[in-house]
């Protein structure tokens, strides 16, 4: 048996299981021995019944008393069996399972595993609902038993059987050990063979965290080694651009900036500037939370590909966002002799033809647009740096569309606003390197936060009125566009039009949501930016790109509904002017849970330790799944708790892409365990 083999050759997998099984995401042998347990029993530790208490998880030995079968009022098949151990007796309960009856009926030695809980009217009794069943006979417990992930009619037992079959076939004689000898000693790691067994077959739970450390240092080396693979891709074999040392043009850019740069600022633009410096290209990423200063940081670096007669592109997520970075360069460089032009879907035919005209003939020396950059009509001149912001929104293809526009492969320079964990970035943007903004500006005033109930919403809105006659403007988030038939939520489109109707039907509103025409979208924040606006009504559209100094009210409608991460981005919108500003969630908290996520948004501001908080209360599969590149969730390793074991397996990775083989073996293994998701690492 090879690990390529598809999983219809086990006993058992005809058309049907077969189909479930590629639902799964299990096609190989490989995929099958890597589909890790989420969870473990160990059923070597047996209880009495008489020791039992409600709410515990527990094994117990009965013997089955009495069994029989009823109909619930709605119509679900109930199998109800009276068990006992010599200790006393527990009611046990199974639903919609007929074959249950008969294949415990009259047995003398059941394993029992499950939830410990209070029997209907016991008075005090105790049941099981729906636990796991073994018929023992003679035989005794198993010990440590996986417990897997399972979907359709696929059954725990029928998964642990397959599993099982592959290693009786002899499968490990064909596992390989990928990681150089060295390493695995270094590391005092379980050897692979072994690990992917004892990962399925446990007889300690010694045995369980040995192999998932090995496996999970494993996945996190693999994708380590991806990353690297990328980055070296990208230096190697190109001619990158090498610029000169900074001159007069940059010097009188920087003493025009009618501020001071902070520190961060400095020097994120130090390493900067010494990396366009190089003769390969740069793959730089700048993060840093809302506020920051990351924009003076990018100008400053387009000044300098300038100055080298290069030219430069800013490619924004959004067309409001490309039309106020348009705006604020412009007031600042044009003075300079820098030509600036903008680029989005806006525009007539007739300017959009103009301007690639003009980028094709280098009459402009800054262009600054959307995704209309990355079209196949714009062709540059002579393209020096290119500057994508909020990379994680466009992805690795169109960030290489932009890099190889002509012959040659411009500086890259990344921006983000999405605080990620130090740690994290090493995976999720690990072929980049990276400067750290935490600093905020001197000036920047912190938001003041709130956490507020429904019932307060008169006051709450009582007090945005009493703001906007001051003078100021406000925000209103809502986590829907329209009516909902399914969840029964206020609308951002009936919040508008009670607001505009009630306490606000003398101050000009307007509402802006996703759905609606970028021009007109545009228009909307055009107005806001403006100050002809004074209430905003919006949907999470405004999470990215708008910067409304006099904004200094924000109210989020139904906040629960919202992740940390979007609650921090959309708080950001406020407190960019000299006003104290106010961040008031209205939330239902139904839940503990949810209260305390709600309650870390008003405790803390600063986005990074924001992000470590959103991590650990939200687990990391949905923190990879939204970031990393293609590669979904990870399968063993934990972001979070492995961090010591993603700092290893990224000095491992650097070790070994100096080593050929080494580097080779890896990328191999890569592209069985990630399917294409790195095929064109492995083109080169």
């Amino acid at each position: 048996m090879e690990l390529t083999d598809t999983l219809d050759c086990l006993r058992g997998v005809g058309s049907k299981r077969r189909e479930i099984l590629e639902y799964m995401g299990l096609i190989t042998v490989y995929d099958l021995i890597t589909y890790y347990p989420r969870n473990y029993e160990d059923r070597s530790k047996i209880s009495k019944i008489s020791a039992l208490r409600a709410g515990e998880r527990a094994c117990v030995i009965v013997s089955v008393m009495s069994i029989n079968e009823t109909f619930s009022k709605r119509g679900m098949r109930l199998i109800k069996a009276t068990v006992a151990d010599g200790t006393g007796y527990m009611v046990v309960t199974w639903f919609n399972n007929a074959y249950i009856k008969k294949t415990l009926y009259g047995k003398k030695r059941v394993l029992l595993t499950g939830e410990i809980e209070y029997a209907y009217g016991g008075m005090g009794a105790l049941a099981m609902s729906a636990p796991s069943f073994e018929v023992l006979g003679d035989a005794s417990p198993k010990g440590i038993i996986p417990i897997y992930r399972v979907t359709g009619n696929l059954t725990q037992k029928q998964i642990r059987s397959m599993i099982e079959e592959v290693f009786n076939r002899g499968i490990r004689a064909t596992i390989e050990d990928i990681l150089p000898r060295d390493l695995g000693k270094k590391y005092g790691l379980m050897e692979r063979s072994e690990a992917f067994y004892r990962v399925h077959f446990p007889q300690t739970m010694k045995d369980v965290a040995l192999a998932r450390r090995r496996l999970a240092f494993e996945e996190l080396y693999l994708i380590q080694c991806g990353l690297v693979a990328m980055k070296k891709q990208s230096q190697s074999n190109v001619q990158g651009v090498k610029h000169l040392a900074n001159g007069k043009l940059l010097e009188k850019v920087y003493a025009s900036i009618p501020f001071a740069l902070t520190n961060d600022q400095k020097r994120a633009f130090k390493s900067i500037a010494l990396d366009m410096e190089k003769d390969i290209s740069m793959r730089r990423l700048v993060q840093g939370d809302v506020g920051s200063g990351k924009t003076v940081v990018a100008m400053l670096a387009l000044v300098k590909t300038v100055e080298n007669d290069y030219q430069g592109a800013l490619m924004a997520p959004t067309g409001i966002l490309a039309q106020q970075h348009y705006a604020s360069f412009k007031e600042q460089l044009e003075p300079f002799g820098i030509r600036i032009g903008l680029l989005t879907g806006k525009l007539t035919k007739k300017e959009h033809d103009e301007m690639y005209e003009k980028i094709r003939t280098h009459q402009v020396d800054i262009v600054i647009g959307t995704h209309a950059l990355i079209e196949d009509k714009v062709k540059f001149s002579r393209l020096g740096l290119v500057i994508t912001d909020e990379q994680h929104r466009f992805g690795i293809s169109q960030r290489a569309a932009l890099e190889k526009t002509n012959g040659v492969t411009p500086d890259v320079l990344v921006m983000t606003a999405t605080p990620i964990p130090r740690t994290m970035t090493l995976t999720v943007y690990g072929d980049l390197d990276v400067s750290l903004i935490q600093e905020l500006p001197p000036g920047r005033k912190p938001v003041r936060t709130f956490l507020r109930s429904p019932d307060r919403r008169s006051l709450i809105y009582k007090f945005v009125k009493d703001e906007i006659e001051k003078g100021r403007q406000a925000y209103v988030v809502c986590p829907l566009v329209e009516e909902s038939e399914t969840l029964d939520l206020p609308s951002a489109e009936e919040i508008y039009e009670e607001l505009k109707g009630g306490i606000f039907k003398d101050i000009p509103c307007a509402l802006i949501h996703g759905r609606m025409k970028d021009k007109d979208k545009e228009d909307v924040m055009e107005n806001f930016h403006l100050g002809k606006t004074k209430l905003l009504v919006a949907t999470t559209v405004i999470e990215v790109g708008v910067n409304v100094p006099n904004a200094s009210v924000m109210v989020i409608e139904h906040a629960e509904r919202f992740g940390l991460s979007q609650l921090h981005q959309l708080r950001g919108r406020i407190g960019r002017g000299e006003y104290d500003s106010y961040c008031i969630m209205v939330a239902t908290m139904n839940s503990e849970a949810s209260k305390v996520r709600l309650q870390t948004m008003v405790n803390i501001t600063d986005g990074f330790k924001l992000a470590e908080e959103d991590l650990k209360l939200r687990g990391p599969g949905e923190f990879f799944g939204k970031f990393q590149h293609g590669l979904g969730d990870l399968k063993i390793a934990n972001a979070l708790e492995d961090a010591d074991l993603l700092l290893m397996a990224r000095e491992a990775a650097l070790i070994a892409a100096e080593n050929n083989e080494d580097f080779k073996n890896a990328l191999r293994l890569l592209s069985v365990t990630y399917k294409g998701n790195f095929e064109h690492i492995l083109d080169s």
